[in-house]
């Protein structure tokens, strides 16, 4: 089977995706007419032409700006599903979808509105598509932690819909232990803790995400390789990485795709994945990253196997659904 082929169609789970992050420019403008929401570009062209940055924050000037597009609940809806066909094409299998509340409340957007048009995509995805889901709810770190634990309190009436918080947004000077007190509230809620650490931030965001927010689940991470101790813990304690390559290169955290350093962390035998983060902007969904590192790195058909265990291996599923699609990949790549 050809290498591009089995990338493909080898069951997936992705884990490291921003839902605000998949606004395609064609729908941003689509929903800006429909909505009266005027905005500084007037092609697509254009807009994609804007999708050049220098760093994390100026992609997140652009980011939120995009965001404002949305504003009922068929926008969350219709942005999810559209994302979630994409996946379909994909052969993902299972998703952990990240949503910034913040960022639409902020703007006079109900809370009940986001969570419902995205919830109610996902579980249409989980029907029809046979796609599983889980809901992850990111708290904006460049706000302050006031303000997450307002956010918190909000979630609580859709408990059943929130899997899991994370931490998102600018990290640089925004350190995780600035948030410890609102993520042990939602720890003794019952939700599971992920965050963003170690993109642009030091190996040492890393260790207060692991010891002050007790994460099981370390997003981006990879300046963890700067720091021996580091590695050793994350290896011994099996806490996986929700790497996101072509990401890391849009935005300035390795020149090139030849120079990241994904490669050295699988061979470290961490539990690393590959994700996309925010697709729209970064020029491709999982099969893109995962096409862009094969040709980068030479990986063979065991090692895209392997990373595709591990991103079920580090889901928020029953072990013995990981086992179901940890199965399917074994027999999959023995055809």
């Amino acid at each position: 089977m050809d290498m591009n082929v089995f990338i493909q169609t080898i069951p997936k789970a992705e884990l490291h995706l921003h839902i605000e992050g998949t606004l395609e420019p064609e729908t941003l403008f689509r929903m800006s007419e429909r909505n009266g929401i005027s905005i500084k570009y007037d092609s697509v062209d254009a807009l994609r032409q804007a999708y050049r940055f220098d760093n994390l924050q100026s992609f997140l000037d652009i980011y939120y700006e995009g965001a404002g597009v949305l504003q009922n609940e068929t926008d969350f809806y219709e942005l999810t599903w559209e994302y979630l066909l994409k996946a379909k094409a994909q052969n993902i299998r299972h998703v952990e979808i990240f949503f910034d509340p913040q960022t639409h409340t902020e703007r006079g957007i109900a809370f009940e509105t986001v969570i419902n048009g995205i919830f109610n995509a996902l579980s249409e995805g989980s029907r029809d598509l046979n796609i599983s889901f889980c809901l992850i709810m990111c708290f904006l770190r460049h706000l302050p932690e006031s303000d997450a634990m307002e956010t918190l309190s909000q979630a609580l009436d859709f408990k059943d819909k929130i899997t899991g918080v994370g931490l998102d947004s600018s990290e640089a000077g925004h350190p995780p232990s600035k948030f410890k007190r609102v993520f042990e509230k939602a720890r003794k809620q019952g939700f599971l803790t992920v965050a963003h650490a170690g993109e642009e931030g030091p190996p040492e965001y890393i260790w207060e995400a692991l010891q002050d927010l007790k994460v099981q689940r370390i997003d981006h991470g990879v300046r963890a390789l700067e720091d021996k101790s580091l590695i050793k813990e994350l290896k011994n304690r099996r806490i996986p990485l929700t790497v996101c390559p072509l990401s890391n290169i849009k935005l300035c955290v390795f020149k090139t795709i030849r120079e990241h350093n994904f490669k050295k962390l699988f061979d470290q035998g961490l539990c690393v994945t590959v994700n996309s983060d925010d697709p729209a902007y970064f020029g491709g969904y999982v099969v893109e990253n995962y096409l862009a590192l094969q040709n980068a790195f030479q990986l063979t058909r065991d090692d895209i196997a392997q990373i595709a265990v591990n991103s079920f291996n580090a889901a928020f599923i029953s072990q013995d659904k990981k086992d179901m699609f940890i199965d399917q990949i074994k027999k999959f790549a023995a055809e």
